[in-house]
């Protein structure tokens, strides 16, 4: 069997009835939408609100019902940076604290054992752009812009900007992002990697649900696996990678799952995964 981390009945329910005031949070189809309500601030990200993005998170993960996640905004961003008002009196000290909680957060995200998937309708810059790269897809609108501002402002991104960024788009390209604080397009994003598809704004969530849903058509604990061996490969010399991966190959092959999609294969039928 998979290893604890692995399984839903093991994750904290504690947040599954929270209440949010800068977040709207639904669940239809086994899919969990979560989306940034602050467009009079741009989906702004003040402190208030990145906790409520680790609350939704934790609730998404902790729930059985829930097969995988996007994250969208409200009104025409997606979220278009930090909270100005809350960075321009902070301490040093203050400073790396609230850079290692958005990191955190930020990080569940990543490290979800369920598909996020970041469905960018408008602005993401700074912060914004940092969240979207945290999701382990993402699909923009037409109309979406991305970017890494902050040297405008004498500062630098403090939520994983600096090194998501070089492991989407190369060192080169997001050197050039980072230090000249241009803003691009979604054509471009795409041409550099930073997205996986652009699509018309009317289109944007039908296509990350239509996504979301085929992915969790296939074997959950493949699902999970796939995404554990590539977040936590990332950190690892590709000897040890290549190892972890190995392990997870062994692990599945002692799954109901597996042997009902290899049988189901082999009979030309569509496999009924059990998530065992």
């Amino acid at each position: 069997m998979l290893s604890s981390r692995f399984r839903d009945s093991d994750l904290t329910a504690a947040n599954l009835g929270m209440s949010y005031e800068l977040l709207l949070y639904s669940v239809s189809d086994r899919i969990a939408t979560i989306t940034v309500n602050r467009p009079d601030k741009l989906n702004a990200l003040s402190a208030a609100l990145i906790g409520e993005l680790g609350t939704a998170i934790d609730a998404a993960v902790a729930d059985p019902s829930v097969g995988g996640v996007i994250l969208t905004g409200a009104g025409r961003a997606f979220v278009a940076g930090a909270d100005i008002s809350e960075l321009a009196g902070q301490t040093p000290m203050g400073a790396v604290t609230r850079a290692r909680r958005g990191q955190e957060i930020f990080g569940r995200f990543e490290r979800s054992p369920k598909p996020t998937i970041a469905a960018v309708n408008g602005f993401a810059l700074g912060g914004g752009c940092e969240l979207a790269m945290a999701c382990h897809l993402r699909i923009a609108s037409e109309f979406a812009k991305f970017g890494q501002p902050e040297v405008k402002l004498g500062i630098i991104p403090g939520y994983g900007g600096t090194q998501r960024l070089p492991r989407l788009v190369g060192t080169g390209r997001a050197l050039q992002l980072l230090m000249t604080a241009e803003v691009i397009d979604a054509t471009e994003a795409y041409r550099i990697g930073l997205v996986n598809k652009v699509v018309p704004g009317t289109d944007l969530l039908p296509t990350a649900t239509a996504m979301l849903t085929a992915m969790m058509a296939n074997g959950p604990l493949a699902v999970r696996a796939c995404i554990d061996a590539v977040v936590r490969g990332q950190d690892m010399s590709l000897g040890d990678a290549l190892a972890y991966e190995a392990a997870h190959f062994g692990t599945l092959s002692s799954t109901a799952d597996m042997a009902e999609g290899m049988q189901a294969f082999l009979e030309k039928r569509a496999p009924g995964f059990s998530g065992a």
